[in-house]
């Protein structure tokens, strides 16, 4: 076992180029990894009475676990140099992660069941994402600094809906429609371009912008909508 190991340590040191990229890159996986299962394991203990004892974590959620993984890889990178032999690997987890994004979805619908927890895990994975492949990007010199607005995005968002719900004030639904689910999906796509070596930097950059504003855009719009500052036909207020 010492021997597979010590192979695998080795290995990844020529792929990575240094021996500290090595660690750093471990390091962050698994504490991030870590954190991940620990909020599954509380998740999953809240929201099981809620959905009639259900014990089973279910093969979606273990897609979208999987998911999870691949996006603390790419976290990993922040501390690893982009001219390392495995500068694809964060376009590759992340791009991964984006198409198991589709299938955990489909699975639940087809041959598991559609539920809270596994709502909440890919929200949570959603969210932290748009975090890491966003930051590695910034960290590399591909995107500009301003673009982890992104990142920021829904937790500015969710802290203002926070703060009129912590003083009484109503907090309503946003519309539903498909327009937020299209954006996101056209920012995993752009992220993970924009992770991939062969794109010139000076082309994200410009492209850059143009992704960026409608995302942001649409989270200023629907909080408009949830503080009331918006009106529409029919507007439910939340619990």
């Amino acid at each position: 076992m010492s021997e597979s190991i010590s192979a695998v340590l080795w290995l990844l040191t020529i792929a990575v180029g240094r021996p500290e990229g090595v660690v750093r890159l471990g390091v962050v996986t698994a504490t991030l990894w870590t954190m991940q299962v620990g909020y599954l394991v509380v998740t999953h203990r809240a929201t099981r009475v809620a959905e009639g004892g259900l014990s089973s974590i279910g093969v979606a959620n273990g897609v979208t676990m999987l998911r999870g993984g691949l996006y603390a890889v790419v976290a990993g990178f922040v501390l690893v140099p982009p001219d390392t032999p495995l500068a694809w690997a964060p376009a590759i987890c992340y791009g991964s992660g984006v198409v198991l994004d589709k299938l955990d979805g489909w699975l639940a619908r087809t041959i598991g069941r559609e539920t809270d927890l596994g709502e909440r895990l890919d929200m949570a994975f959603d969210t932290f994402g748009f975090v890491v492949a966003p930051l590695v990007a910034v960290v590399w010199g591909v995107l500009p600094v301003w673009y982890l607005s992104l990142s920021a995005a829904r937790f500015v968002y969710r802290g203002g809906l926070g703060w009129r719900t912590s003083r009484g004030r109503p907090v309503f639904d946003p519309p539903e429609g498909q327009l937020s689910r299209y954006l996101a999906g056209m920012q995993m796509a752009f992220l993970t371009v924009a992770l991939a070596p062969p794109i010139p930097a000076s082309l994200i950059a410009a492209l850059a912008p143009f992704t960026l504003a409608p995302s942001l855009a649409v989270f200023a719009r629907d909080f408009l909508y949830a503080s009331g500052r918006l009106p529409r036909n029919s507007r439910a207020e939340r619990n």
